[in-house]
């Protein structure tokens, strides 16, 4: 025997008292092993989930700071609605220029550590964004109102708007004319935009591939049911802080607020609309932390609900060389890796599935998109609130109530299990009760405001737009300004587009206590009048206006909440109907043409659209046009809400297309059964009649030629 071989005594010893050992250790050791692989996995993933929840919460907080200070920016600036559109779609002009690679190649980087870059590119943009407030100089609107600081002031309103306008056409066009080069301002709101939309790309397909990689398969509907529900907390508290900011005004700290004459329900106030994208960067800021120390990778969460036995050495092997595998497609070449994305690109594209549900997404999401663009705004416009009540009724009533909704979603996808029919039923149901419900908006709007030269005439009586002249008998002798718009409201319920067009001879009190007397045109119209005054501001609207508020905000709750059922239901037919390698890659084309064809153009072509029911726009010192200062209410609500429904029409007939393929390849008992036991299978194959097992055998190209 050499030094070498092994003492067969001393072996049979160990061996004797290994088996001894081996049953009450082993178990032991075993449990205690996988106890622990599991805690780090779920501990991990719920780092990773409660990160990506807190982005979500803060993106969305950044996103709908723009959409509460919409109308509040066009004012600053002096932009139409389509301009003030096309500054709103930058965010998805960033993120067309990057989303599609981010999705692609982000698969093989470190996903957490690149949605922390995002972060930080999204704080930038949004201090960008904040940027002009400081460099543009305080604000200025036009009022007559502020020419006096005396208690009592006897000059004819008509009088001084002749003055003023005089003076400003010998003296003051040049040099206003060069101060107004402040005004292309809302370049850099629209820079920031755009970072902020590079910045945002990573999130939603990283973040959501990362969770499903990483998840159980039932567990994944309620994830992306959380990571949306929080995801809709960022807006509702962005519009609840753009209540609050809405109510100060926009140079606070930098001017005597007792010298303002306007107050937050009048057209041409403006908030601190930049606060809130300061808090924003700070926000976006911070949430972006926490992914710089979460792990490229996690072990899968056990699929069986009873436990997992050890992985045997064989299965362990085969995880390695996985893992080596992947580190070797890392490092492949750019040029191989771009033919691989072009390859995969096309196997998207033809996909039936996937075609048809991306035209309806989009019609769907442009819909969408130009609807919450402007919703605040309708609201203004139509029931006559300021920005800070719009803007809370927003963050207060309607989105907590979306939230909640894709929650509920989320857990009825989870109990019941719910497959790819089921949930097309589900989202498709939801959607279509809540377009019977949308239609009841057209009934539930209010009538113009009796503007005298715009809605009415100055004897009272309702002309057509443009018909009536914007001066009469009582006002001839005023030579007003037909630019300027500085509305009072007589105590006759008719508003003056001055007091100079009321025909007022006197003013008493000052700045906001200011009251205009002896005012001939409303004289005129009721002669039994004494004294006949008016006072600053528009006319309120009437208690019936106010009645009908009630039954729209019951009709959008309704409509929000059913829209927002099917959230859940359609991100998992959205990644079941394509390869499982195409995951990340059909989320992150899916957002590129959302972005693309539904983002950008979208906020445009409404506020275009919405422009043509302005009655009266502002002028700036140098004659250009400014923003809108009053709407033809019906107008408005025919055009803003017909757009809305119109693109759901022409949705559903994609919609109707999809429901019935996806019954024709899912819709029998065998196909639910293959799908349940299949879960490697593409959702999107054909029921193979020579049996699963030839259909599993085919490479994916092949699949999808087939399909």
């Amino acid at each position: 025997m050499t030094s070498t071989d092994p003492d067969p005594k001393s072996e049979n010893g160990s061996n004797m008292e290994e088996n001894l050992m081996s049953p009450g250790l082993e178990t032991e050791v075993n449990r205690k092993s996988s106890a622990k692989n599991k805690n780090s996995c779920c501990n991990g993933l719920k780092a990773f989930l409660a990160a990506l929840a807190f982005v979500n919460f803060t993106k969305g907080f950044a996103g709908i700071m723009m959409k509460s200070s919409f109308t509040q920016l066009e004012r600053r600036f002096g932009i139409s609605s389509s301009t003030a559109g096309f500054v709103d779609g930058s965010f998805e002009m960033g993120n067309l220029l990057v989303i599609a690679f981010v999705s692609y190649f982000g698969a093989a980087f470190h996903r957490p550590r690149v949605i922390a870059l995002g972060c930080f590119v999204m704080s930038l943009g949004s201090f960008l964004t904040a940027m002009p407030h400081f460099f543009m100089g305080l604000y200025k609107y036009d009022t007559l109102s502020k020419a006096s600081d005396n208690s009592t002031f006897s000059m004819s309103p008509c009088s001084a708007s002749q003055a003023a306008s005089e003076v400003k056409g010998m003296l003051g066009s040049v040099s206003d004319c060069e101060k107004e080069v402040t005004s292309n301002a809302w370049i850099y709101v629209m820079m920031g935009n755009v970072l902020r939309g590079i910045g945002e790309t990573p999130v939603n397909p990283l973040g959501i591939s990362y969770l499903d990689d990483f998840a159980r398969p039932e567990d994944t509907p309620f994830y992306i049911g959380f990571f949306h529900t929080v995801g809709i907390i960022g807006p509702i508290a962005g519009f609840l802080l753009g209540s609050v900011l809405a109510k100060l005004y926009v140079d606070i700290g930098f001017v005597d607020l007792g010298t303002i004459t306007i107050t937050p329900s009048d057209s041409r106030w403006v908030g601190a609309w930049w606060m809130g994208f300061l808090i924003a960067s700070v926000l976006l800021l911070l949430s972006g932390i926490p992914f710089c120390f979460l792990p490229r990778s996690l072990d899968t969460e056990d699929k069986n609900p009873s436990g997992k036995e050890e992985m045997d050495k064989g299965k362990k092997h085969n995880d390695e060389t996985h893992v080596q595998k992947s580190e070797i497609q890392m490092e492949e070449s750019w040029t191989g890796k771009m033919k691989g994305f072009l390859t995969s690109m096309k196997r998207l594209l033809g996909n039936r599935l996937y075609f048809l549900f991306v035209c309806g997404s989009l019609l769907h999401f442009s819909s969408f998109i130009g609807y919450l663009t402007y919703n605040p705004k309708y609201i203004e416009q139509q029931y006559g609130l300021p920005a800070s009540k719009a803007n809370f009724i927003m963050g207060a009533v309607v989105l907590p109530i979306s939230s909640l909704s894709v929650l509920l979603g989320g857990f009825i996808m989870k109990k019941y299990k719910i497959d790819i029919i089921g949930a097309v039923k589900m989202l498709f149901t939801a959607a279509i009760m809540a377009f019977l419900i949308s239609l009841l908006y057209f009934t539930v709007g209010c009538e113009n405001r009796a503007v005298a030269g715009l809605t009415v005439a100055y004897d009272g009586q309702p002309v057509a737009q443009n018909a009536a002249p914007l001066t009469a008998a009582c006002n001839a002798n005023c030579a007003c300004a037909a630019d300027r718009w500085d509305p009072v409201c007589g105590n006759n319920g008719i508003t003056y587009m001055s007091a100079c067009f009321a025909g007022c001879k006197n003013i008493t009190g000052s700045r906001k206590e200011m009251v205009f007397h002896n005012c001939s045109c409303i004289e005129k119209l009721d002669s039994e009048m004494g004294n006949s005054s008016a006072v600053l501001g528009e006319c309120r609207k009437s208690d019936d206006c106010s009645r009908k508020f009630i039954y729209f905000l019951v009709i959008n709750v309704a409509c929000s909440f059913l829209s927002a059922l099917g959230g859940a239901p359609f991100y998992i037919i959205l990644m079941r109907c394509v390869p499982k390698e195409l995951k990340s890659l059909s989320l992150g084309l899916f957002m590129l043409i959302m972005r693309a064809l539904g983002g950008i153009p979208s906020p445009v072509y409404f506020g275009a659209v919405l422009d043509l029911t302005c009655m009266k726009w502002a002028r700036k010192s140098c004659g250009k046009q400014g923003a809108c200062m009053f709407y033809d209410t019906e107008k408005f609500r025919y055009s803003y809400f017909g757009l809305v429904l119109g693109l759901l029409v022409a949705a559903f007939h994609f919609n109707v297309a999809f429901f019935i393929l996806v019954m024709k390849k899912f819709g029998g008992k065998k196909a639910a059964d293959t799908e349940n036991k299949k879960e490697d299978v593409p959702l999107n194959e054909n029921e193979n009649p020579d049996g699963p097992a030839l259909v599993a055998d085919r490479s994916d190209e092949e699949r999808d030629t087939h399909v």
